[in-house]
């Protein structure tokens, strides 16, 4: 397997907390580091799965396993190629 790198954005959340943080990790995403600032939440990936869609599909599903909607996701040019 591959492991994929990528920035889930959460959305209607401006400040990450101990107890969201652990909820994310709960749910599955503790291959990631959840951060905030200026009112943005995101959670950087290191996914390693089979493709890239199937380690997004995946994040996207923890992520709302924690309670937590995604807002958007942003690949590092270096992802794609």
């Amino acid at each position: 397997m591959t492991k994929y790198e990528f920035i889930v954005y959460l959305a209607n959340v401006n400040e990450i907390t101990e107890e969201a943080a652990d909820a994310l990790f709960e749910a599955g995403c503790d291959d990631a580091s959840p951060a905030s600032r200026d009112g943005v939440v995101w959670s950087t990936f290191h996914r390693e799965a089979p493709s890239l869609e199937h380690a997004i599909r995946s994040a996207i599903s923890d992520v709302n396993k924690a309670g937590f909607q995604v807002q958007r996701i942003e690949l590092d040019a270096e992802a794609l190629a």
